[in-house]
């Protein structure tokens, strides 16, 4: 979940907190009983005309053995659930809940659906989490058949709106094997949110996958008897928009022929994820098209079509194109569609003088058609002329504000500013600059560390009354970390909360922990995580690793691994392997390479391997340490996982090693050139460079050509030595002959081509 649930009223049963993130056990091994579906189909519709019904899909089965020990002959019980079911109908929700939070017993399975349903419509962080705690009490009693579709449902979608999309995947999978079909309405916003969430187990990917496993169970059913889980426009646009966010093209296209058969007719909306098609696509050219085809169909074009469109030509770095939009919607014009046509001109003529047509056109031509499919009206476009919105839009706030960012993006500041200037004197309220446009603003002098008149717009929106968030703030609280000015910014964390009433975040306080690094103040850096924590803030993932990488600078990695021990003891965040890395370079920069290799094998022994980063820091820590011998160990770990990468490049069987492939940096490499260079360690510092050519990393030979000459030079010139010891330098001195030959210094190999061989 995204955020921790708040506890209700304690009784027998687990605290909301103990809810799992999926509810990979909420199944039945059999149908649910009538009981639990008895519900009336207008239970909801009593509750609150906007409520949603969810239809449960009648069984094949019911069996009594159901019933044995859910109903109770005890009078009090009965009595309980009468007055909780009467409290439920007269909307006293918090009453019901304290009243069944109470109970020894388990309510009746119409008082359990309907208290769960009016607690998910409630829509709070609160009741959502008593609601979830309704469902883990029956998850850990073995009574979760009690609970309805219509109940089932709303939780979904209430934990859907309020960010825990994981959570809500869950339940309307777990609908699917027990024999429910979830509403449209539910499981769309599941889909919708699973869609624009991150993590593992979320993302377009996810959606889709979710989306495909209601669409198999609605199509087992005639259509009557999934009517009200078929999917809708609504459903599709989602599912659309977790394509065009993958830029799968292909599934676009079958998606949208599917429509119809649904009775789903495409809207301003799909057509709006067509844009975002369009631009992971990399065809700005359709752009014009897509707004064509919304007006040929009659579709009523809203601000949304606009701002994408002008958002789109800003991604791809076309300000004159989204200038132009900008332009004509300020001049009230209907031709914005000729305005685009004339830009698409313009691009392909200066395509044509650089000569760069040719390729683009057998890219397209790769796409089998799909856009052609789409946008029939982009095949021959001069069959008709450029079609006239049907009235006149003028920019808004939204609109101006992207056009801003794609100024600040290219490093037009001044451009930014006149443009929040021209919305200051617009007539049209809804054209002023809001939080957003100011933000945009403080963000360009950021960026070009112009602090001051950063801190003067801030002033200035604050004299207007545009209140600031907490984004405005940590904005500029980064800008002070970077510029190393630590006074200022703690000036304006006391101003945030003492004037302005805007809380700090952990955001807020992460940036000043790492502030705190930039200067090398751990100890501030401390004072501000344990402030923090004074303020009921919880640290994130990225609090706990960032004042590790605060120890681990200032030389005290002792400190950073007492912060890895409690990071570990901290239920909501999970030791991930940026932290391990942030322990093992603290030791590293020590030289303190034992240390540091026995956390890599205790690293290991969790189930995570060493990355790029993890072997940097050892081999830097190895070299401070001078002990080139551990240098061969590692470099022997690391040729072996890099083999497994090349095998993995070139689609070679499966190796038998358990450990996984590495693609390894130039960082990494060249660490470990250098010390086998200056150990002597010839042979290895070959198949080192030879590594890095081959993962094209160009190797640094006069850096390698400098160290021989200062440290090499005088090599095998001794005439005392004795003939065993004689005998054993002959490899050491071929490899340092093929050494020589390969940085360019006279050698014994001048004549001939020498490479790195199995005899060598």
């Amino acid at each position: 979940m995204n955020s921790s649930p708040l506890p209700p009223p304690s009784y027998s049963t687990p605290a909301p907190s103990s809810v799992p993130h999926t509810l990979s056990s909420l199944s039945w091994s059999c149908p649910p009983h009538s009981a639990a579906v008895s519900a009336p189909a207008k239970l909801l519709k009593a509750q609150s005309p906007s409520s949603l019904r969810v239809q449960a899909t009648p069984h094949r089965v019911s069996s009594p053995e159901l019933t044995v020990g859910f109903t109770t002959s005890a009078p009090s019980a009965a009595q309980q659930d009468h007055k909780l079911l009467t409290l439920l109908r007269q909307r006293k929700t918090q009453e019901a809940w304290a009243l069944y939070s109470q109970s020894p017993h388990v309510p009746s399975p119409t008082c359990l659906s309907r208290l769960v349903s009016q607690l998910s419509y409630l829509n709070s962080p609160d009741a959502l989490s008593r609601a979830q705690s309704i469902l883990t009490r029956l998850r850990h009693e073995g009574q979760l058949h009690r609970l309805d579709s219509n109940s089932l449902g709303l939780l979904a979608s209430a934990a859907a709106s309020q960010g825990q999309a994981l959570y809500a995947a869950s339940v309307i999978r777990s609908m699917l094997r027990s024999g429910y079909l979830p509403h449209v309405k539910a499981w769309s916003a599941v889909v919708t949110r699973l869609t624009t969430s991150s993590g593992e187990g979320a993302g377009p990917a996810a959606a889709l996958a979710l989306f495909d496993s209601i669409m198999r169970r609605v199509s087992r059913f005639l259509p009557d008897r999934a009517a009200d889980s078929r999917p809708d426009t609504a459903a599709y646009n989602a599912a659309l928009n977790a394509c065009a966010i993958l830029g799968d093209t292909q599934r676009f296209l079958r998606l949208f022929e599917e429509m119809p058969k649904f009775g789903a007719e495409p809207d301003v909306l799909t057509y709006n994820v067509m844009i975002k098609l369009c631009a992971r696509a990399d065809r700005k050219d359709l752009l014009v098209y897509v707004l064509e085809m919304i007006l040929l169909k009659g579709i009523d074009l809203c601000m949304t079509t606009l701002h994408s469109l002008v958002a789109a030509y800003v991604g791809f770095g076309d300000l004159e194109a989204a200038e132009s939009i900008v332009q004509a919607m300020r001049e009230g014009r209907t031709d914005i569609c000729k305005v685009l046509r004339d830009s698409n001109a313009e691009d392909l003529s200066v395509e044509e003088e650089g000569e760069g047509v040719e390729d683009e056109v057998v890219s397209r031509e790769g796409e089998d058609g799909v856009f052609e499919k789409l946008l029939p009206n982009s095949v021959d476009p001069n069959r008709h002329d450029p079609p006239l919105l049907r009235k006149s839009y003028g920019p808004n706030s939204r609109i101006y504000t992207t056009l801003m960012k794609g100024y600040m993006k290219a490093g037009r500041v001044s451009s930014t500013v006149r443009m929040l200037e021209a919305m200051r004197h617009q007539e049209d309220s809804s054209s002023h600059p809001d939080h957003v446009s100011y933000t945009t603003v403080i963000s360009a002098f950021v960026k070009t560390g112009a602090m001051d008149r950063a801190r003067e717009v801030l002033v200035e929106m604050l004299r207007i009354g545009v209140p600031a968030n907490g984004i405005t703030y940590n904005i500029l609280l980064k800008g002070y970390c970077l510029q190393l000015q630590m006074d200022k910014a703690k000036e304006l964390l006391k101003e945030m909360s003492d004037r302005a009433g805007v809380e700090p975040d952990v955001v807020s306080y992460n940036t000043l922990i790492d502030g705190c690094i930039l200067v090398d103040d751990s100890a501030g850096a401390l004072s501000y995580f344990n402030e923090m924590r004074s303020r009921k803030i919880g640290p994130t993932k990225v609090s706990y690793t960032t004042l590790m990488k605060a120890f681990a600078f200032s030389g005290q990695p002792k400190l950073a691994h007492n912060v890895f021990d409690e990071m570990a003891q901290d239920p909501r965040v999970e030791v991930d392997q940026v932290a391990w890395n942030m322990l093992v370079e603290g030791y590293c920069r020590l030289g303190l390479v034992d240390e540091a290799k026995k956390l890599i094998q205790r690293m290991k022994e969790t189930g995570l391997y060493p990355d790029v980063a993890t072997y940097g820091s050892l081999a830097n820590g190895i070299a401070l340490a001078r002990k080139p011998g551990e240098a061969l160990l590692l470099w022997n770990e690391v040729k072996e996982r890099c083999e497994l990468n090349l095998q993995k490049d070139v689609k070679e069987s499966d190796s038998s090693s358990s450990l996984p492939p590495l693609k390894p940096d130039e960082g990494l490499l060249d660490t470990l050139a250098d010390i086998c260079v200056r150990a002597a360690f010839f042979r290895k510092a070959l198949e080192i460079v030879s590594c890095m050519e081959d993962n094209g990393i160009p190797p640094n030979k006069t850096k390698y050509k400098r160290i021989y000459v200062e440290m090499h030079s005088r090599m095998f010139t001794s005439k005392h030595a004795s003939h065993a010891r004689q005998a054993r330098r002959v490899e050491r001195k071929r490899a340092a002959e093929a050494f020589k030959f390969w940085v360019g210094l006279p050698n014994s190999y001048y004549a001939s081509e020498w490479h790195l061989g199995d005899g060598d």
